[in-house]
């Protein structure tokens, strides 16, 4: 937030409340089973279909127009060009900090989308999957630093992207199990051509990254046609933190192939305290590091209240 020479407060970026947002006429109206609600929500996080009405409705149509502008633009320039190429991907990048709720925004955005007029193919690609496997940070000494820019593979990363961008019909993604903590060897997921790819991870959005570079500098951010940062206060992301914790002690954490299987038997009271000191020593440094200072370099915020439901939205002037 700036100020002009008279003093007026000024910003790049429009807030719309909650109810001002919902109220936008023109957005779609689908009907989503209540079975496909619950395979979309994360753990301990709520979600409704008054949510999906009222925020992922108007977002969509939102995304709608952007998408169709895009494609009018790659049908002009086509012309202009007399080159008549393949179209391309629509390409959103979702980011957000550990326990946001980003992973399920960007599962309800999927879903939303593919329920567009024509029924589009939208993938979904998490930025997991793109951390460098735990014998590599292990021989860094960086596995603590999971998370951090440090830890990823941001050259395959940008590989992926730029062969999407390239119109390579068949790309591969690796795959991450957050069962064992780790990327699953010799496990893809393939990218064929969508309409719409999501990318979703903490790291979308940053470029702090560190280190000697020759030449042009390129980041993630730069192939996204759309981005959102799914925002909250960090008082409530600790909370959400600690409860997911708690959560998946009870339940993911008693697999014996877990990698987290060694916190099965703490009690609550316990396990709040270690949730707590991963929180202070990993997540919140991350987060007040690298990724809050990207917010503001996304197209969208949606910020969530307390309860995890979005209250109100920021969004880019145009």
């Amino acid at each position: 937030m700036n100020k002009t020479d008279n003093g007026t407060m000024y910003s790049p970026f429009r807030h719309i409340s909650r109810n001002e947002w919902k109220a936008l006429n023109g957005h779609p109206s689908y009907v989503i089973a209540d079975a496909d609600i619950q395979k979309l929500k994360a753990l301990n996080e709520p979600l409704t279909m008054q949510e999906i009405e009222d925020v992922y409705f108007p977002l969509s149509h939102l995304l709608q127009i952007h998408i169709d502008t895009y494609r009018q633009l790659h049908k002009s320039a086509s012309a202009f060009f007399n080159n008549h190429t393949k179209r391309l991907p629509f390409i959103i990048g979702i980011a957000g900090s550990v326990a946001a709720g980003k992973s399920t925004t960007a599962r309800v955005l999927q879903k939303v989308l593919s329920l567009s007029p024509g029924n589009p193919k939208v993938d979904l690609v998490t930025t997991d999957g793109f951390l460098h496997p735990n014998r590599y940070l292990e021989a860094k000494g960086i596995l603590n630093r999971k998370g951090f820019p440090e830890s990823y593979d941001t050259k395959r990363l940008l590989g992926f992207l730029s062969d999407i961008k390239s119109g390579k019909e068949h790309v591969s993604a690796p795959v991450y199990s957050h069962l064992v903590y780790d990327v699953v060897p010799d496990e893809l997921q393939w990218v064929e051509q969508p309409d719409v790819l999501i990318v979703e991870g903490i790291n979308v959005l940053q470029v702090n990254v560190k280190g000697k570079h020759r030449g042009p500098r390129v980041f993630v951010s730069d192939f996204f046609d759309y981005s959102i940062y799914v925002d909250a206060d960090p008082e409530n992301l600790v909370e959400w933190y600690t409860q997911r914790f708690q959560w998946l002690r009870q339940t993911a954490f008693q697999n014996t192939a877990s990698y987290f299987h060694r916190y099965a038997d703490l009690s609550e009271k316990q396990s709040t305290t270690v949730a707590t000191r991963i929180w202070n020593e990993i997540n919140k440094p991350n987060l007040l590091k690298n990724i809050l200072p990207t917010r503001f370099r996304a197209d969208l915020i949606l910020e969530k209240g307390s309860h995890h439901f979005v209250k109100s939205i920021k969004i880019r002037k145009v």
